[in-house]
């Protein structure tokens, strides 16, 4: 299939332009797409997940040494805070592409109620900090029937 005669924009040519260029110049300064952040913060990608009979929380740290790691939980909220050091090298290097971040980051999420900080266990391997805990039966899953009509499927 043909694609259609598109009427040339000269506003639309513009938007791409302007476009190309923000992301050109935040490249530029180390910033990515996901929040344009600043140069130096470092936001690692976290997912949580129930596995069997327990809450398993993952954040990806590649880099970072897992003694500038600390774990927190206050109430309800489960913190996770570092920083990733910077190695310094005496020769000069002339950077032609870098995306790497250096600095502190910080991360909270919301923990399921009746999850228990004691009973959490946290353990790091292949840069990835993996925080494990006992489900509360509450987030067990159950399967839903669906209705169609009169009948139960």
């Amino acid at each position: 299939m043909a694609n259609p005669i598109q009427i040339w924009n000269p506003f639309r040519e513009m938007e791409h332009f302007r476009r190309d260029f923000d992301d050109l110049f935040d490249r530029f300064l180390g910033r990515t797409k996901r929040g344009g952040r600043e140069p130096g913060l470092i936001e690692p990608a976290i997912e949580s997940y129930i596995e069997g009979d327990k809450l398993v929380v993952r954040a990806d740290l590649p880099g970072i040494d897992p003694k500038n790691v600390e774990i927190t939980v206050t109430g309800d909220i489960l913190t996770i805070k570092g920083t990733r050091e910077e190695k310094r090298e005496e020769k000069e290097r002339n950077f032609v592409f870098k995306e790497v971040s250096y600095g502190s980051f910080e991360r909270s999420i919301t923990l399921p109620a009746g999850v228990k900080a004691d009973d959490i266990k946290a353990s790091y391997k292949d840069g990835v900090l993996e925080l494990t805990a006992p489900a509360p039966k509450e987030l067990a899953a159950r399967k839903v029937p669906i209705e169609v009509g009169n009948a139960k499927r």
